[in-house]
């Protein structure tokens, strides 16, 4: 099925783990994490060392280890977590990944950008701790 509006599977598998351990209030593991959102553990390991650079989560290794946030999760919004995986949302590129337009206007006009900056505004305005 097509989609006008995609969201990496990391970013989804971020923002889920994220409100996971906000909403455990204490150390979670890799394996509680991958039982609840289904995904790969080598995945998720590579989404959560993005977030832990990011300075979002402390990770404790061993068998009493996993991931607990290092902020308040009303001071982490969904757009931190999103481009702390994804990196900086463009809101001016082409949708359509084209260098340089051979027409006189966008085939798709402004949309795409009235929706990526809707999407900011929504994601800028949600924390995590609005889904505890």
């Amino acid at each position: 099925m097509s989609r006008v509006v995609h969201i990496s599977e990391a970013a989804t598998i971020g923002l889920h783990s994220m409100i996971m351990i906000a909403r455990a209030n204490k150390m979670i593991n890799i394996q509680q994490i991958t039982e609840l959102t289904k995904t790969s553990p080598n995945h998720l390991a590579k989404v959560m060392q993005r977030l832990v650079k990011a300075n979002f989560l402390k990770s404790t290794r061993g068998p009493m280890g996993g991931f607990q946030l290092r902020k308040d999760p009303k001071k982490i919004t969904i757009l931190n977590v999103y481009e702390a995986i994804e990196g900086p949302i463009e809101i001016d590129a082409c949708p359509m990944d084209q260098p340089a337009c051979p027409f006189d206007r966008c085939l798709v006009g402004t949309v795409v950008k009235k929706a990526t900056e809707d999407i900011i505004e929504h994601f800028r305005s949600q924390t995590l701790a609005d889904f505890i």
